[in-house]
Formats: structure tokens, sequence, C-alpha cells
């Protein structure tokens, strides 16, 4: 028996939901592989959510077209070519990514185990590397996974397909809003009319 099994209960020490003290491992996943196209696709999207603005500063310099109506064609021409490289830039910077060796860990099979303490990627029982909460910086629900923002190159990307229950999903979506990670969840009102 541990020490904080039988002290720590007095003092009201309880794991977190869903944890035991014998199994703190928290979630456990099946084994995936983040594909480099999927990698591209999604880190080029966030920095388009990120970057917007940019857009605005093109239909900006395309509207100085209009100020200047002889030179309309050169002042539109620079936006959508001055946008276009900027998208190249980006797009070239994440597949650059999929190439270099101190990135390759990224595309690495992995299974993941979640914890109130740290992130384990595991490539088989022996080896595996360990982040810290700390490292994420954001995470986001999307329809069909969970996105650890390590950096804006960076991130963790959890299918829900990997999760082996229904369970696990629910538990890894409380640990990301317990770490501040994700929004709390609105709080179901009951109103009634009086």
């Amino acid at each position: 028996m541990s020490k904080r099994s039988g002290a720590g209960r007095a003092m009201g020490y309880r794991p977190p939901y869903g944890m035991t003290e014998q199994n703190l491992v928290g979630v456990k996943t099946k084994k995936y592989q983040l594909e480099t196209s999927k990698y591209i696709k999604l880190a080029f999207l966030e920095v388009l959510r990120q970057q917007w603005w940019v857009f605005l500063i093109a239909v900006g310099v395309a509207a100085v077209g209009f100020i200047f109506p002889k030179a309309a064609v050169w002042f539109i021409v620079a936006a959508v070519v001055g946008l276009i490289l900027y998208l190249l830039f980006w797009l070239v910077q994440f597949v650059g990514v999929t190439q270099l060796d101190q990135f390759k860990v990224m595309f690495e099979r992995f299974s993941y185990e979640l914890n109130g303490k740290t992130i384990l990627m595991r490539v088989n029982a022996k080896e595996g590397m360990q982040f810290s909460w700390d490292n994420i910086k954001k995470a986001e629900k999307q329809k069909d996974a969970f996105m650890l923002h390590i950096s804006r190159a960076q991130f963790i990307y959890l299918p829900f397909s990997i999760f082996n229950s229904e369970h696990d999903l629910r538990l890894t979506e409380a640990l990301l809003r317990r770490k501040n990670l994700l929004p709390p969840k609105p709080e179901a009102t009951n109103e009634t009319a009086a």
C-alpha cells in the first residue's frame, strides 16, 4: 500500500476522474503515424487562420489601384504576386520540415499516454519521448481530432479514432480543460419561465 492510499484518503486525496491510484497512466491510445501530407495541410491551414490579415494587405494594395487608375493593373498584379509568394513561402517551410532530420520524429508511429503530469509518446515499450504539459502552448478540439500546439511548425495531432473508447476521449478532453488548454465547458443552465 502506498503512503498516499492511507494517509491521503484521510486528508481528502482523490485521484483525478477516471484514474485509480494503481493506474495513474490516464489515457493510452492506439498507435498513430502523422502523414506528411496531413501535416503540411494542417500546418498551412493554421498559418492561414493565424495570419488572415495578410489578405487584407493584399486587398489594400490592390485597392490603391483604384486611386491611380493608370497604374491599377500594376497594383493588382503586385498584390496577387505578393500574396502568392507569401503563401508559397509558408508552404515551402512546411514541406521543408518534413525533410529535416530533426523533425523526422514527428512522423514516426507512436502510441500516446496522457496523464496529469506528462504526455508520453511511445515508439515501443522501451523507447519514447516525454513532454511536459508546459510545452503545449494551446490545444483545440476539431471535429475529428485534438490538436496540441507546441510551436507554429510543431504540434501533436490526436485523431479521435486512436482512442480506445469514448470514455478515453472524454477523459482527454477533461484533462485538456483542467490544464486550461481548452475553454471550460459551458454549464447547462436550466431556465424556467416564472
